[in-house]
This record gives C-alpha cells, structure tokens and sequence, in this order.
C-alpha cells in the first residue's frame, strides 16, 4: 500500500502545503510534528461543517425542518461511536463533552457521588487529566514504571492484591502522550475484573492511531470506560467523548444541571431525564458531531490498521534518521520492538529542550512541543529529577526546568519532512555555540 516516500493519506489533510516565515524572512512550507497536541482537520471534515452549517438547528423539541434534521444527525451519531470502538449500543452510552479531560473529571464526579471513597489505580506514566481529576475524592495510588519506562503489571497485580475489593477503578492511558508507549489494556482489564474493580482507558493518544474494541460486556478483558476527543483525530471543533455502562450513569444525578437535563421541575421537585440527556447540560455541540462522524467515515474507510502501519513506519524510520546523529538523546527508543503510537521524545546535549523547540521553528518552520507535555511525574522519573531539583522548583524556581522535545506524527507525515528534521538536527548539533547565543533562555 506504501509505495513511495509521500503519504497516501496526505490529500485528505487541510493545510499540509502552508507557507509560514522563518527567521530569514523567507517562507517555507510548514512541517507540523505536533500531532499529539492537536491534529488538523481533513478536508472533508472542513466541508461537512460548512455544508451542515445550512441546515444547523438547535436540537430536541424544536418543530422545525432544521431542527427535526439536526436532532437526527445528533442522535444517530451515538451508534456510529459505539460502532468504531466496539462498544455495545444495548448496554453502553455515549455522553459528549468538550474533551478528554472533561470527560474524566465527569466520570470521577460521577464515581465520587456514587462510591464516596474508595482506592483509584491510576498509574506513573499519566497525563494530568489522568490523575488530578480523581485526587481529593478517592485515595489514588499509582502503578509504577520500570526502566524502561514501561508499565510495571507485577506492580499492579501487588496493589490490586493489596486494596482488594476497595479499588473501584484502574484508570490507565491506552498510549503515553510523552514516550507513545501503548499499554497492554485487555490484560489490564483482567486483572482488574480479577479483583472486582472496573477499567477507564484514556484513549486521547491511542484512538486516532490504532484500531482499539471495547469487547463485549461479558469478556473479562472488556473495557468499562473509554475516553477521547475528537480534535487529535482530525476534528477540531471541541467534542469529545465518555463511554461507559448506561448502569453506572444512571446511578447518580448529573453533575452539569440545567437545560436540557430534566424532564419536570418544580420549586421543591426535579425529574431527570433519561441518559444520555441529563449528562448533557445545556445546548449541545452538534457541530462538534457532525465533525468527529465525518472525521469516523474517514478513519473506517480507511482502515486503522493502515493508519498504524504507516505511522510505524514513519516513527522507525525517524528513529533510524536520528540514532547516530551525535549528541541527541533518544527517550525510550532501546527495544527492538516499537510497541507504540508515533511519538519520539528526545534532547540535544548541551541544549534547553525549549532552545531546539525555538530553533527548530524559528530556523526550519517545523512544529514540535516541548516541556512535560501535562506529565510531570512521568517525564520527572524518566530524566531522574532528583528530589532536591522538585523542592527546589516547588520553592519556586523553575527555570530551566527539565523535559523533552516531542516529534509525534500524523498519518500526513512524510518520510521526506523526517528527512528535513533529522538535516536541521545536524546542522544544531555543528553549530551549537552559535545557536546557544542566538536562542539564549
């Protein structure tokens, strides 16, 4: 299916030819590696909008044609989300949200009402929006990580063992946003289940990449919670999404009140309406959508299995290209094997990773991230920050605070952009002194 350097999937993509300035004032065109981040949209996802944008309507009880219209585009779109994911329309439901981390703060909300304590596995490699949303509401411990970064499953069998049935879920990333590490879910979810507890995936960084199934309610290895957003998938037009049992949901009242969440209220008397309308406070985002189900269209006829073939080729390849570049640090690149979604952190000796991020983009117009990437403990363990470096930072001083550069791919990338990147690379790595005094901290 991949037969030249370009992407077969390039065509599909909006902006992927744009000219931007570097510092020279000439315009070159824009290499985006900040996938991870965000994505940009397809095409067709740019035109579904503005083609919907006719027939846009407020949705529920309106009696209009648009309205009628809109509500269907709304409401159908559940099945066609359960359906990418494998997820099963008799037993789960599908609550939109703005985003990932939305998502997670509402399913702790809603564990917090329901369970009022208990143990949260959540683990050391997290995203913030992983973690913090279950603090102060649950005792949270975390699966540690080993050497090489990866997810120590003996550490989690020891903690499941421990709490016993006082551990109500094990929260886990299906894919690192800092190393792309993919984690081994449906084991995860047996030895969850094993011990009475439940799974959420924070699918944010592994949905847009590979193909992922929910499985059916009865396996053991079944997902019971899965999140994502729609803008890393190249539908950036704020919606994302919390799949879980219509059981769980239905247990406790919304924590989002208002229009659009009630069938009947009085002064002193409220009925709820039934899911998944009382978890949608206010009106909803239908745009946001008709986005991410064209955004589905795309993906499926694809196939994600192309997706991520093609990435792991892409992210070998960037691998290969900067191995023996002198003085870059490759993060988690050691295993033979890459069990992962397209993502390289790294630094160049001597450098700031804030510094090659600047110079990067200032000298090539190519966009990485730099810093912690919303996973401090991750990145701290990974860098082996000292204790005295974090209380010296908790005191205030965080200058030249440690992290990485982030390249994360997109199924537009090319082997040629790579080839770009590893060039401006070498050419930092032999003129660091100069760039040092050009690009101060």
């Amino acid at each position: 299916m991949f037969e030249n350097r370009g992407s077969p999937f390039r065509k599909l993509v909006a902006g992927v030819n744009t000219q931007v300035p570097i510092k020279n004032g000439v315009m070159t065109p824009y290499i985006n590696f900040d996938n991870a981040a965000t994505t940009p949209p397809f095409i067709s996802v740019v035109n579904r909008i503005v083609d919907f944008s006719q027939w846009y309507s407020s949705i529920h009880r309106g009696t209009g044609y648009k309205s009628k219209a809109s509500s269907e585009i709304y409401d159908s779109s559940r099945n066609s989300v359960l359906d990418f994911v494998g997820g099963s329309p008799d037993k789960d439901c599908v609550i939109y949200v703005k985003n990932t981390t939305e998502a997670i703060n509402k399913l702790s909300n809603m564990y917090k009402d329901i369970y009022g304590g208990g143990v949260i596995l959540s683990t050391s490699m997290e995203h913030h929006s992983n973690d913090l949303p279950w603090r102060n509401k649950f005792r949270v411990d975390y699966i540690d990580i080993n050497k090489a970064g990866r997810l120590n499953m003996d550490d989690l069998e020891r903690k499941l063992s421990y709490y016993r049935k006082n551990v109500r879920l094990v929260t886990v990333t299906g894919a690192s946003n800092v190393t792309g590490f993919k984690n081994p879910i449906y084991h995860i979810a047996r030895m969850a289940h094993k011990y009475g507890a439940k799974i959420l995936v924070d699918g944010a960084q592994l949905v847009p990449h590979s193909s992922i199934d929910m499985k059916p309610h009865c396996s053991p290895e079944h997902i019971d919670y899965l999140v994502f957003s729609a803008h890393k998938m190249y539908a950036p037009f704020g919606i994302g999404v919390l799949i879980g049992p219509k059981e769980t949901f239905e247990k406790c009242p919304p924590d989002y009140k208002g229009g659009g969440t009630v069938d009947l209220v009085t002064h002193d008397y409220v009925k709820w309406a039934k899911l998944p309308d009382k978890e949608e406070a206010g009106t909803p985002n239908v745009m946001g959508v008709a986005a991410l189900m064209e955004s589905i269209n795309i993906l499926s006829s694809i196939g994600m299995e192309h997706v991520d073939e093609y990435e792991r080729r892409l992210t070998e390849y960037a691998v290969n290209s900067l191995y023996n570049i002198p003085d870059i640090d490759l993060c988690c690149t050691a295993e033979k094997t890459l069990d992962k979604v397209s993502i390289i952190p790294f630094n160049i000796k001597g450098l700031h990773h804030s510094q090659t991020a600047r110079i990067l983009s200032d000298e090539a117009g190519i966009g990485v991230r730099s810093g912690c990437f919303c996973a401090h403990p991750y990145v701290q363990r990974l860098l082996n920050v000292s204790h005295k470096q974090m209380e010296e930072r908790k005191k205030g001083n965080l200058k030249n605070y440690p992290g990485f550069v982030r390249v994360s791919f997109g199924m537009y990338n090319t082997f040629d952009e790579i080839d770009v990147l590893a060039l401006m690379l070498k050419n930092i790595v032999s003129n660091k002194d100069r760039y040092i005094k050009e690009y101060p901290l």
